[in-house]
């Protein structure tokens, strides 16, 4: 579930001086940083861009935000405001109450919905809650049956309604019912439905924020009393509803806009993202439009073959002294599973002796869905290598926040209260975050911060049944705070299903904590990951698995979504530091795979 972040700066603090100064080397993120008013910055892969942002979060907060006031940071999911949280706490700022930071759901909920939706007539009770996917699976299919009929599956709209909602924003427009008059009528009967049991779902959070705003400018002046300054971060993922609100606050309430993103990584066209949205912003008269072009991640070969995977060049180059970098065509008779017995048995030791001292955890196996995944799962497991996976076939989502705080409190359990990783107070305030609903006093920080080390330091036994640890979790920590959030009931429902599935009658065999805590962040294992989302992050061997005619791009694709799995490659292509090797079918290669080995001939 979405998460605010509340942070405030020290504001004696000279990190972010020291910090700048290494940008200083490069004109265009010194550019950004000295820049005055509205700015966008188009930043390609390994161009610093989270750096040059967090830096200049920081100088904005210390010397041109005058306290109390602050500024908000929206971001694409909760992995990236947690990047940028930590880099922010590195250069001085703390937790405190001048800074939001979250996605942009969080932001329209916390910010606007939750504050301001009975005095702006929303039509929403006061104890509203997030409906959980199986709550509006049901309001789905009430309004399936209400307005459609029928014995087809409701949730096969789901797809379709959802990006009608997002492309629509104003229901007052001949547009909302002159497009398609049946859609609109299945997304009123659905939200209806959501109503009369007091539910909003994440489209809501936005569409409704925007339209608090739209009607009522008292709101847009309390955001803007409260944050002078807007930052936005992949701005080419975050839709039509995003783009509303920046043209609404910046460009007629007064906030000043920081907004950071590369049109060529808009890879969430099925959430609703529109990268045009992005280009037509930096085209403004009124916006410093400034380019990140140096690459500090990929060695000088993967960076000009780049150029060939995207289709376009866009002038980036490899940061001086970056190594070379080499890229490999692995064609591969037989099935997924003979590919993926080829990378353990004969890829995988050549790299390894290639690459001396390289950890498990820098190599990334990426495909273009979970199920390919699956082939590689289980070669790894025969070759006894551990796997870390992020996609949808994993042993709970990686999205889940509470999840992966549920992780490290393991990983304490067995060795950070030796090691000092994670640290007890870290712990502690990342569950505050979480539960912010809940814990919302001095007091209540205080009374969760010893129930959690009473536990913890009660439970430091590697050996100890998982079942019976996270049983123990769950009845003596998080019972009361699960059931006072009303945004955490996807992750009750994540966590509740995992306690299934490892415990009696479960289709997981008893696990350890210390077995669990290796699945943690920082771990030896190899990433196995969708290409999506492997996005911002990156490795020193990638290997682009499964790359064929028909997977990427995808059979009878549009030449939009053509485009888009360009754009999906080219994310995958420039994860690699220092190796890239590409495996694909011999005879049905992908046809960017052509391009890039035509090109590189």
């Amino acid at each position: 579930m979405t998460q605010s972040h509340l942070w405030s700066a020290v504001s004696e603090s000279t990190l972010y001086l020291k910090a700048a100064q290494e940008l200083r080397n490069n004109p265009g993120q010194w550019e950004a940083y000295n820049s005055a008013g509205h700015c966008v910055v188009l930043a390609g892969p390994g161009s610093g861009k989270t750096k040059t942002l967090t830096t200049k979060l920081a100088r904005m907060l210390a010397e041109d935000i005058e306290e109390p006031r602050g500024l908000a940071c929206l971001t694409y999911n909760n992995e990236c405001a947690r990047e940028l949280e930590t880099r922010l706490e590195n250069l001085g700022v703390e937790p405190g109450r001048r800074v939001f930071i979250g996605t942009v759901h969080s932001f329209s909920l916390t910010q606007i919905l939750m504050p301001y939706a009975k005095t702006a007539d929303l039509g929403l009770p006061e104890d509203f809650s997030v409906a959980t996917r199986q709550q509006q699976s049901t309001a789905l299919g009430i309004a399936f049956r209400k307005t459609i009929g029928g014995s087809g599956d409701p949730n096969n709209w789901r797809m379709q309604m959802d990006h009608y909602r997002r492309s629509i924003l104003n229901r007052d427009a001949p547009e909302w019912r002159g497009r398609n008059a049946q859609m609109a009528g299945l997304i009123e009967a659905y939200e209806a439905a959501l109503r009369a049991r007091d539910l909003i779902d994440f489209d809501d959070m936005p569409l409704m924020a925007v339209r608090a705003l739209r009607e009522h400018e008292w709101i847009q002046r309390a955001l803007l009393a409260k944050y002078p300054v807007l930052a936005v971060d992949e701005y080419q993922d975050l839709g039509r509803a995003l783009h509303r609100m920046v043209l609404g606050l910046c460009f007629s309430t007064g906030m000043r806009l920081f907004a950071v993103g590369d049109i060529d990584q808009s890879i969430y066209g099925f959430t609703g993202a529109y990268p045009e949205l992005l280009k037509q912003l930096s085209e403004r008269d009124d916006v410093e439009t400034i380019s990140l072009r140096l690459n500090y991640r990929c060695g000088s070969r993967i960076v000009a073959a780049s150029a060939y995977a995207l289709g376009e060049d866009r002038d980036y180059e490899a940061a001086e002294g970056a190594a070379e970098g080499t890229i490999f065509f692995h064609p591969r008779p037989g099935v997924y599973a003979e590919h993926a017995e080829y990378f353990f048995a004969t890829l995988l030791p050549a790299i390894l002796e290639r690459q001396h001292g390289l950890r498990l955890g820098q190599i990334a196996i990426l495909y273009p869905a979970a199920w390919i995944g699956d082939a590689v799962a289980e070669a790894a497991a025969a070759y006894g290598f551990g796997v870390l996976r992020s996609d949808t076939n994993a042993l709970y989502p990686r999205s889940s926040r509470l999840m992966r705080w549920v992780e490290l409190c393991a990983i304490w359990c067995c060795s950070g209260w030796q090691s000092g990783i994670p640290r007890l107070s870290k712990l502690h305030a990342e569950g505050c975050r979480i539960f912010s609903e809940v814990i919302t006093s001095v007091e209540k920080q205080l009374s969760f911060k010893r129930s959690l080390i009473d536990f913890l330091w009660n439970s430091r036994d590697g050996s100890e049944s998982l079942y019976v640890w996270l049983s123990r979790l769950r009845a003596d920590v998080l019972q009361v705070l699960l059931g006072g959030c009303r945004t955490l009931g996807d992750d009750a429902l994540v966590l509740d299903t995992f306690l299934g599935r490892i415990g009696p009658g479960g289709n997981i065999d008893d696990m350890s904590l210390a077995l669990f805590s290796g699945f943690g962040e920082g771990n030896d294992r190899i990433v196995l990951s969708t290409l999506h989302s492997a996005k911002g992050r990156e490795f020193a061997v990638v290997v682009l698995f499964g790359m064929d005619e028909g997977r990427l791009p995808r059979a009878n694709s549009s030449a939009r979504e053509v485009l888009e799995s360009r754009r999906l490659f080219y994310v995958g292509f420039t994860r690699a530091e220092s190796e890239l090797h590409l495996v694909y079918s011999s005879g049905r290669p992908s046809p960017f795979i052509r391009e890039v080995q035509d090109r590189i001939e």
